[in-house]
């Protein structure tokens, strides 16, 4: 059995390395999408929070300002998540754009294609394979090659 030479195994460690920096930059999109998804959710929850204590009344008697503040509180807290929105939405956007640029800087179709559906569309790989009528084995062999084509900003 021979041993693999220090260079070598240096150098597979640097592509390692080099791949895991690339994926983690073309998972950004798919982050900030989660992120957006998330928020959205959490307003249209506080939303329904809001409207359901505006409605409430249990006491028949009026309503004290103390359940005004409270009700003023939570739509605070709507407008600052809804804002806070709006920034993620522009922070994905551009993470798109420059996502979808770098991708399109590998020539190769196939291997531009597979980049496309695992990092903008979030696809599996057994997913890419039926979309791209090939098996899973070559879609992650296509992965490999398009990684090491693949340019990102440093």
């Amino acid at each position: 059995m021979e041993a693999i030479p220090l260079e070598m195994r240096l150098e597979e460690n640097n592509v390692k390395n080099e791949n895991n920096r690339k994926k983690e930059y073309l998972r950004g999109y798919r982050a900030n999408r989660r992120r957006i998804s998330r928020i959205d959710d959490e307003v249209r929850e506080l939303r329904e929070l809001a409207e359901s204590t505006k409605a409430t009344d249990y006491s028949g008697m009026p309503h004290g300002s103390g359940n005004q503040k409270d009700l003023s509180d939570e739509l605070a807290r709507i407008d600052s998540l809804e804002k806070k929105l709006e920034i993620e939405k522009s922070k994905c956007i551009e993470s798109y754009i420059s996502i979808e640029n770098q991708i399109k800087t590998v020539k190769n179709e196939d291997e531009n294609d597979v980049l496309f559906y695992r990092y903008i569309k979030g696809l599996r790989f057994w997913e890419i394979a039926e979309k791209m009528d090939c098996t899973e084995q070559w879609v992650h062999k296509l992965h490999g090659r398009a990684l090491g084509r693949l340019k990102i900003p440093k």
